[in-house]
């Protein structure tokens, strides 16, 4: 299943969601595409997406959910991939 949290995050003029797959990261490239979203827009375990691509993703089928259902679902999924910190 595909996911979207609400345009929340504000970055660089614009306002950003994020959008998730709970079963693989093929689904959520193949979905990705099907929006036109570049894949510079992945990273590690998520696309981050344009406020204005929202509607789309959901209509598209993407289930809206809060950011904190997406970053659970990502967890019982096993496919959230969390950001290296080096050792210090």
């Amino acid at each position: 299943m595909i996911v979207v949290d609400p345009p929340a995050v504000p970055r660089y003029g614009r306002t950003w969601s994020h959008l998730a797959s709970d079963t693989s990261y093929d689904e959520l490239h193949a979905f990705a595409a099907s929006l036109g979203i570049p894949p510079r827009g992945f990273h590690r375990d998520h696309y981050d997406l344009p406020s204005e691509y929202y509607d789309a993703a959901v209509a598209a089928g993407a289930l809206p959910v809060s950011s904190r259902e997406l970053v659970t679902m990502l967890v019982n999924a096993g496919l959230r991939r969390r950001k290296h910190r080096p050792a210090g």
